[in-house]
């Protein structure tokens, strides 16, 4: 069943029915400013940091599920008829319905009773306010008196505290209302330097800020008793629950539309400009009448969503591809690029799943985030990398997650989880690649941002991976410490005695715990390391890391090799898990990919075999599965993955982060079917058709898809922000398609499935374009046999980087 359809040429997915499985969210902004929007207008905004800086309000886990909005209501004056032209909050019947989500924006159209009404959500670049534009059509062969209401419920810039301190949070709601402005300061009388205002480019019937007096007693915003009076009560808030809302009058002739601009928008006083004495409560507000007034212009809003568009052009331009399959150019031309925009700007800390409030921007995260967008905005992919590595410990561990509006550690976990400081390397390596640009690993940059403790980025990866090489368990693999990647494999939690409560060891990082996945992990980016470091010319360095690596390697195959995969790791008690030895959870996906990944066992056949065990018992048709056979009974000596029941999330559920990692090492070993047919069974895209089932939205990555032993096979969950975005954009871009960024120049050799013919590709690569095509016969499964580049047949599969400027054309030959 579908609830909607793709729009390739204008980027847009369209949803013609409200009534979506789950909300189907898009998020606007692209640098500070930031809100989600689902396609019943629902969501909320913040500045920079979804917790600390959250200027409206939106209630998670409630019913129905997407309550709290960017809501509007239109009311016929002569009728007293009112309904939301978003469906929500009303959900009165509509006659027309559409929503189209497209890239920082969206449009949600309706007609009522012969009005319609368009609204157009999104962020102009540059600035920090989202633009509502309202168009409202008389369609009606007589004329219409009509009532335009708009509302936002104010949050109390904490989400946290907003969520939780009602005790003091009731009697501290402040607005203010000036030239129809609703300026909301609530915590400006303590800290005078940041407030919220929402206008309305219309004169104004009148207005209301408190949130009861505008819904009425024991009412909810689907009825709200202004709007069924027909006219506001021009209240302001005192404590209590803050909100905005205008009342707008419109007179519309037959045929006759009036378009209404709402703005909301945060706003800082200017650090050079004296504060008002303590305790004033005076809004400055004299640096943002002007901002105001120009985007309550239409011309003004015209011209930035255009602009808006034009950025999107420029971004999508790096790479465009032709393919034989509709949905992966739909996917790596549109949608998994967005997605990776907005995966990098909001690492996990907010959707419809994370509510802002208990996760900031993740290390682990934020470094793989960087793969799949470091193409489009090399610079902010830079400063990134920089502000991840500030974080770091002097060990080389690091703080789990940072708070991005204080770029600082945000909890005490500190060293926990032994996998963190090995994706800086990875992180880095990208970008270098990417760019060519070497300036970066000079940069000095503090430890756990303590100024006058500032070190090379270079000297930080090399502590990366001397962080694991400290940390080395009795078998001679890696210490899992709280976890690695899979966070709720927690190894060093156990009982001396079954019943009685759990213990951990005293230091987290350490415990007798050891990983196969960070070993594996540990072999790829000492290789990453030591090509940078022969790129510097640290050719002893270099040797040393490649050494590292090949003891590493060893070290698995003789403790890390079960026979027919790759195990996962050993337990506190040095018990293998994810081996044949066990009952349950015998075998994980996680080694299977990162260890290809890192050159294991390509040479002897071990990797063709691992991957086979895959196939065998881990694939299914929605995806491949985490591990099998599920966990049945909670396990403490395993920790939160047996927490959860069969088939979901951890416990062998289709975590689709991993996948992408099965798609790279069937790649590299020339599996072109198999890796193309992985790719397509989690591809959103081409999922649309069973949109019943899988629910979440077809138009970007979920985190999970239930497995095979959940009841319900297939359904994802956890949309949007997943390291799956970034990972899928890799698989698919530079191992499958084979266009591959290489610290020597670009690399083309890709791993086709045998029904194609090959490809056409445009890739922008170091202020170069590279006109691909990649010809093979139907049916021919092989790798590239030559390249073809600007007419001159070249050796090897690395195109050398051309001058800026440059347009070079490139021919990959693929024979049998």
């Amino acid at each position: 069943m579908r609830y909607g359809h793709f729009d390739d040429e204008r980027r847009e997915y369209v949803i013609d029915r409200p009534d979506t499985p789950l909300p189907w969210i898009n998020y606007l902004g692209t640098e500070e400013y930031f809100g989600l929007v689902s396609n019943t207008a629902g969501g909320y905004s913040f500045y920079r940091d979804a917790r600390l800086r959250r200027l409206t309000r939106y209630r998670y886990n409630n019913a129905p599920f997407d309550l709290g909005g960017r809501y509007l209501y239109v009311r016929d004056d002569a009728t007293g008829d009112f309904w939301s032209p978003t469906w929500q909050p009303t959900r009165s019947p509509l006659d027309s319905y559409e929503c189209r989500h497209g890239l920082s924006y969206t449009r949600i159209a309706s007609a009522r009773g012969g009005i319609r009404a368009e609204t157009l959500y999104f962020v102009p670049l540059g600035e920090t306010l989202e633009v509502w534009r309202v168009r409202v059509t008389n369609d009606r062969d007589t004329a219409a008196e009509l009532s335009l209401f708009s509302s936002v419920e104010f949050c109390l810039w904490d989400a946290q505290d907003d969520a939780t301190n009602f005790q003091r949070n009731f009697s501290t709601g402040q607005v203010e209302v000036a030239d129809g402005v609703i300026y909301h300061k609530t915590e400006y009388r303590e800290r005078r330097d940041h407030f919220a205002y929402f206008a309305c480019s219309e004169p104004l019937a009148g207005f209301d800020t408190q949130r009861d007096t505008f819904l009425g007693p024991y009412r909810g915003w689907d009825q709200p008793a202004a709007v069924e009076r027909g006219a506001a009560f021009d209240s302001e808030a005192h404590g209590w629950a803050p909100i905005g809302s205008h009342h707008v009058r419109l007179a519309l002739a037959p045929g006759e539309t009036r378009e209404v601009v709402f703005v909301l928008g945060y706003a800082e006083n200017p650090r050079t400009e004296k504060f008002d004495p303590p305790g004033s409560q005076t809004l400055n507000k004299r640096h943002v009448r002007p901002v105001i007034e120009r985007w309550l212009r239409p011309e003004t809003v015209a011209e930035g969503f255009a602009a808006l568009g034009a950025y999107w052009d420029r971004l999508l331009g790096t790479l465009r591809v032709t393919t034989p399959d509709a949905d992966t150019d739909r996917m790596v031309n549109i949608w998994n690029a967005y997605q990776c925009v907005v995966t990098f700007n909001m690492s996990r800390s907010a959707s419809f799943y994370e509510s802002g409030i208990g996760r900031g921007m993740g290390f682990r995260d934020s470094n793989q985030d960087l793969l799949g967008f470091v193409h489009m905005i090399p610079d902010r992919a830079r400063q990134r990398i920089l502000d991840i590595a500030a974080t770091q410990m002097a060990t080389g561990g690091a703080y789990h997650q940072y708070q991005p509006l204080t770029k600082r550690g945000n909890n005490d976990i500190g060293e926990g989880f032994n996998d963190d400081p090995l994706w800086l390397v990875l992180g880095v390596s990208a970008y270098v690649k990417e760019t060519g640009d070497q300036t970066i690993l000079d940069e000095p940059v503090p430890f756990d941002n303590v100024p006058g403790s500032e070190v090379s980025l270079y000297e930080h990866l090399r502590r990366s991976v001397t962080y694991t090489q400290e940390r080395l368990g009795p078998h001679g693999l890696p210490l899992i410490g709280r976890a690695d990647w899979n966070d709720c494999l927690n190894l060093n939690c156990f009982s001396d005695t079954p019943g009685e409560p759990f213990q951990t060891t005293e230091n987290a990082s350490g415990g007798g715990a050891e990983s196969v996945f960070i070993a594996g992990q540990f072999v790829l980016a000492a290789k990453e390391l030591a090509a940078i470091a022969e790129l510097r010319g640290r050719d002893e360095e270099a040797a040393g890391y490649r050494a590292a690596a090949e003891k590493m390697t060893a070290v698995i195959i003789e403790h890390g090799w079960d026979g027919a995969w790759f195990r996962r790791a050993y337990d506190f008690h040095g018990h293998p898990v994810g081996s044949s030895e066990n009952d349950e959870g015998q075998i994980f996906i996680e080694p299977q990919g990162m260890c290809v990944l890192g050159g294991v066992g390509l040479d002897d056949g071990l990797a063709v075999r691992a991957l086979g065990s895959v196939a065998e018992r881990l694939a299914t048709p929605h995806g491949i599965i985490l591990q099998q056979p599920a966990y049945s009974d909670y396990r403490i000596e395993l920790g939160e993955i047996s927490s959860y029941p069969p088939g979901y999330k951890e416990n062998a559920g289709i975590f689709c982060h991993t996948n992408p990692w099965i798609m790279i090492a069937e790649a590299m070993v020339g599996h072109g079917d198999r890796a193309f047919d992985y790719y397509r069974s989690i591809n959103p895209s081409a999922r649309e058709a069973i949109s019943e089932v899988h629910r979440c939205e077809p138009y970007v990555y979920a985190q999970m898809i239930a497995g095979r032993d959940a009841p319900t096979h297939g359904e994802a969950k956890n949309s949007w922000l997943t390291g799956t975005a970034a990972w899928n954009f890799v698989a698919i871009t530079q191992w499958i398609l084979g266009i591959r960024p290489e610290l020597a120049g670009l690399r083309v050799d890709p791993v086709l499935p045998a029904a194609w013919s090959g490809f056409r590709a445009t890739r922008e690569f170091r202020s170069a374009t590279y006109e691909i095509t990649v010809r093979k016969a139907a049916g021919v499964s092989g790798r590239v046999a030559y390249l073809v580049v600007d007419g001159e047949r070249i050796d090897g599969t690395v195109v050398p980087p051309a001058p800026a400027g440059a347009v070079v054309a490139v021919e990959a030959v693929i024979e049998q």
